[in-house]
């Protein structure tokens, strides 16, 4: 088996998370998430709040205006630094599944990466944040719309391009058409095709 990285960067409400969990665990490899931050974190003396709070008001550059609240611009970008640099330390280190913070373009350059797009219809969306997320259906149209906003933004501030630009993945794939297990099963399927020997 080749050491092999796979990015995952998702939709909010396409149980892009937990699809990456199970994947992992089919894979036999480390899943990355929050985990990125809490390492950045202490590379820098924060707290996982403070950073994550960083990371929240970094991504919403597109449709906030200056002063950004928490954190300074030059903070903000020092904490993508750390995250960035743990993420190809990860990589190097290990085969693994990274969810989200752009590790996408930050692993573009490594030999056996694969990014993965995963995205669900708006109505299975509104589904999914109702019955796993237990929001009701107003609430949950408002995180979409606000968290797509949201990474959209944090993805063109730091690697100047949208996480479903198609230039930039290797794969997209319908959630709802298999569910969390068989979407899981059915990458876990083409990364064995493409990693193992």
């Amino acid at each position: 088996m080749k050491k092999f990285c796979i990015s995952i960067s998702r939709q909010f409400g396409s149980l892009g998370r937990p699809i990456a969990k199970v994947l992992s665990e089919k894979l036999g490899v480390n899943y990355y998430d929050r985990d990125i931050v809490e390492m950045a974190a202490q590379r820098h003396n924060l707290t996982v709040k403070e950073a994550s709070a960083m990371e929240e008001t970094a991504s919403k550059f597109a449709f906030m205006k200056f002063p950004l609240g928490v954190g300074t611009t030059a903070a903000q970008d020092k904490l993508f630094e750390a995250e960035a640099a743990v993420i190809r330390e990860v990589a190097d280190r290990e085969s693994c599944v990274i969810v989200g913070r752009c590790s996408d373009s930050i692993l573009e350059d490594f030999e056996h990466h694969l990014s993965i797009f995963i995205y669900a219809p708006y109505e299975d969306r509104i589904v999914n944040c109702v019955n796993e997320l237990g929001m009701d259906t107003k609430q949950a149209k408002k995180m979409i719309a606000d968290v797509d906003r949201a990474r959209d933004a944090y993805h063109m501030r730091y690697v100047k391009y949208l996480p479903n630009d198609l230039n930039h993945i290797d794969l997209m794939v319908n959630s709802a058409a298999f569910g969390v297990e068989g979407t899981a099963e059915f990458l876990a399927s083409l990364i064995r095709q493409k990693f193992f020997d």
